[in-house]
């Protein structure tokens, strides 16, 4: 593993949309660099390396000869979701450290076995949930910790984009792991727990429209963490939403400004006093803090990130699997 003086080379896998936000991530950190891109197709996985690569950057379909690579020190991966596992498990099989694009992978049968692997091997699993790792959040926990809205009662949060169906897009194909909840209702989820640290979900209530795929493409759930603390969220493609997470406690509130996914503006309002509101610009995209959080990780060499370990993001989809039971929304690849 390189030094914190050496170049830290990222291999992609996936050269697809979301993959050139991560790219242009890396090509904003200091002592990062795109090594190789790995894509099934060799044209554009060559375009992709020349469009944000440094010139040496490696293009390939060859996931394994990549992943043999000396200056390949971690892999990124971002291919649709029921591709991650095998690219995730051949990395960690070859001892590379991975960052896997949210979900992890689009069940906890799928899931369970690679975070058990990362742990026999000792290496770096990560879930690239971006979100976590946002300046703004930072300062969202540190108002909760420190009493400003005192203890947390309830949580409302919208993500509700307007994006018309296209016939075998990714969103809403059941073969491509498709549907809000594992694409942008994952989010309502992830906030919510990190709102509330270390406290399960004890029961839930869900509705959703399904497509003719059986694809939840809208849908409606409530989350309950115990003692009366429940956060409400809904999420679908059929309009724009406000797309705010609030948060209410027993003397004030906090607002993360929409989207609240990719926030940079967050608002308290504690008992009496003047609302304060923050600003916590990005300094490239967002995606550079989720990546610079696992490059320190690696180079520490540490298994798995505090701020998202694997157990972390198996109760997510261990619960996201429950919630696609209660609508009945279950994937052509699942066994």
């Amino acid at each position: 593993m390189p030094s914190s003086s050496l170049p830290f080379g990222w291999a992609l896998v996936g050269p697809g949309n979301i993959a050139g936000r991560f790219a242009a991530a890396v090509k904003g950190i200091d002592g990062a660099r795109l090594a190789a891109v790995v894509g099934r197709d060799a044209d554009r996985a060559a375009a992709f390396a020349a469009q944000w690569g440094d010139g040496t950057t490696v293009a390939s379909t060859d996931l394994a000869a990549t992943l043999a690579r000396a200056d390949v020190h971690a892999v990124y991966v971002c291919t649709p979701h029921p591709q991650h596992a095998a690219s995730v498990r051949a990395a960690l099989e070859a001892g590379k450290p991975v960052l896997c694009e949210k979900p992890l992978t689009p069940s906890a049968a799928m899931t369970r076995p690679l975070v058990e692997l990362a742990r026999e091997r000792g290496v770096f699993l990560m879930e690239a949930v971006w979100t976590r790792f946002l300046p703004i959040y930072a300062t969202v926990h540190r108002w909760i910790a420190d009493g400003r809205i005192g203890a947390v009662r309830a949580m409302q949060s919208s993500f509700v984009i307007d994006r018309p169906p296209i016939p075998g897009h990714r969103r809403t194909t059941a073969v491509l792991g498709g549907g809000t909840l594992l694409d942008i209702g994952i989010y309502c989820i992830t906030v919510s727990r990190m709102a509330l640290p270390g406290v399960p979900v004890r029961a839930f209530d869900v509705r959703a429209l399904k497509n003719d795929e059986g694809v939840d493409v809208q849908l409606q759930a409530q989350l309950d963490f115990g003692d009366g603390r429940i956060s409400q969220f809904v999420c679908g493609w059929f309009a724009d939403g406000p797309n705010e997470f609030l948060i209410l406690g027993e003397r004030g509130r906090i607002v993360v400004h929409g989207g609240f996914w990719q926030a940079t503006r967050a608002t308290l309002h504690a008992g009496g006093e003047p609302a304060q509101t923050v600003e916590a610009p990005f300094r490239v995209n967002g995606f550079e803090y989720e990546i610079e959080e696992a490059m320190r990780c690696i180079r520490a060499s540490l298994a798995e990130s505090p701020g998202l370990p694997p157990a972390e993001s198996l109760a997510v989809v261990e619960l996201m699997d429950a919630m696609r039971a209660r609508i009945g929304v279950r994937y052509p690849f699942e066994t």
